[in-house]
């Protein structure tokens, strides 16, 4: 298995020489051997290595939660600049890609549309769109697999940071497919292009759309692997991103950072663990147990977080084992868990009020679910089948777009 990484070193493209690059990096983007994407594009293009741009947490995944922005500064042994990508700007500026012809981006996505990775990718995509600059993303497994998808669209009036376009929560795309299926809709509105075709000078996809886009693909890869499939080794993308099987339920559990309930930031095993000081864990674990949730075994499990919310209170809870994750439906799941809470803690429980990713005006929940019917139907105790059959329609067309882009 080779990641885009490993292809773009072991190849050595023709279209990369003489070419100014920048690079949207993090700590994950690293090769097969774990060597740092700074050190292969440095290696690749000396001089010509510009610019380093980071994404949320930091170019060095340092930033803890949401909404901590990172200061702009440089690179002490290349002596080029670091630009933030979450500071005051999330969408480079004509004066941060001047010295660009072609910006490479690197980042290890999770496969779920609230991660921000994949809107960092789209913004800088417009930038470069704007300015004729090329973008070339150096691809890697979704860590959930190419086949599943699951949620509803993000409505209008709904999109943020954390859901530019109506993508489902669990959307099936690696990122270097999602850039292409995004580049395509900002060309052609609500549209899709043509599937991407092979480079004539070099590794890689060409995609057709309003920025120059080309994806180097990740060798050895199929869609139903998982990124415990690939042999490539896992490297935190962000600090509450430790393991693959935090992936694997962070589509679901993402949630609770609408809610007064921890996800266990500030403990050892973050979205896997959840819970809160005043839950009846026996009542609880009868009504979760009675739903047969598939693929999933919630064990009782008692934690105490050092930081973020209940910090140095004893919170009753769960952990989330994944037992299947071809079977799991992560959205579904964490659906099911809230909705069980409130009927039994609605005078306890609370929705977090504003601001989430920078919207001031509406309900987190709402926000990182993109559609305020499901906080609605949480509340009224709709049956969530019922749900999850409305959004089958939209699913199925996404699944149909998503197609064209297709690189596995």
């Amino acid at each position: 298995m080779a990641c885009g990484l490993d292809v773009l070193e072991r190849e050595r493209p023709r279209w990369l020489e003489g070419r100014r690059v920048g690079l949207l990096m993090h700590p994950a983007s690293v090769t097969h051997d774990l060597r740092s994407a700074l050190e292969v594009v440095s290696n690749l293009c000396g001089p010509n290595l510009k610019v380093l741009f980071g994404p949320q947490h930091g170019i060095a995944g340092e930033k803890q939660d949401n909404m901590i922005e990172s200061s702009h500064g440089q690179d002490e042994k290349l002596r080029i600049p670091i630009y933030s990508l979450y500071s005051k700007t999330r969408k480079p500026t004509p004066e941060m890609l001047q010295e660009v012809d072609v910006l490479l981006v690197d980042l290890q996505d999770v496969g779920t549309r609230v991660y921000t990775f994949e809107w960092t990718t789209a913004l800088a995509l417009v930038a470069c769109a704007e300015l004729g600059k090329e973008v070339v993303i150096l691809d890697r497994p979704n860590p959930l697999g190419g086949e599943a998808v699951e949620g509803n669209l993000v409505r209008d009036g709904y999109r943020s940071f954390v859901g530019l376009y109506p993508v489902p929560m669990r959307h099936g795309l690696t990122l270097g497919e999602m850039a292409a299926l995004v580049n395509a809709r900002m060309a052609n509105g609500s549209g899709s292009a043509k599937r991407p075709r092979p480079r004539k000078d070099g590794p890689g996809m060409s995609c057709a759309g309003a920025c120059e886009l080309t994806v180097l693909p990740v060798r050895g890869l199929k869609r139903s692997m998982h990124f415990n499939d690939t042999g490539l080794p896992w490297v935190l993308p962000s600090p509450n991103m430790p393991t693959t099987d935090t992936a694997n339920v962070y589509p679901g559990q993402v949630l609770l950072e609408g809610t007064n309930l921890s996800e266990a930031r500030g403990a050892t095993r973050p979205f896997e663990l959840f819970g809160a000081p005043f839950l009846d864990l026996p009542a609880l674990e009868k009504k979760l147990t009675a739903r047969h949730l598939p693929g999933c075994f919630l064990r009782p499990h008692t934690f105490e977080p050092m930081f973020h919310k209940w910090a140095g209170e004893v919170c009753q809870g769960f952990q989330i084992h994944v037992t299947d994750p071809r079977l799991y439906r992560p959205y579904y799941t964490t659906l099911a868990i809230l909705q069980d809470i409130l009927s039994l803690h609605g005078e306890r429980f609370a929705w977090k009020e504003p601001p989430y990713e920078y919207v001031a005006d509406r309900l987190p929940i709402d926000i990182i679910t993109g559609d305020p019917a499901v906080r609605e139907a949480l509340e009224t105790g709709t049956d969530l089948d019922d749900l999850a059959a409305s959004w089958r329609g939209e699913e199925s067309a996404f699944r149909h777009e998503g197609r064209r882009f297709h690189l596995y």
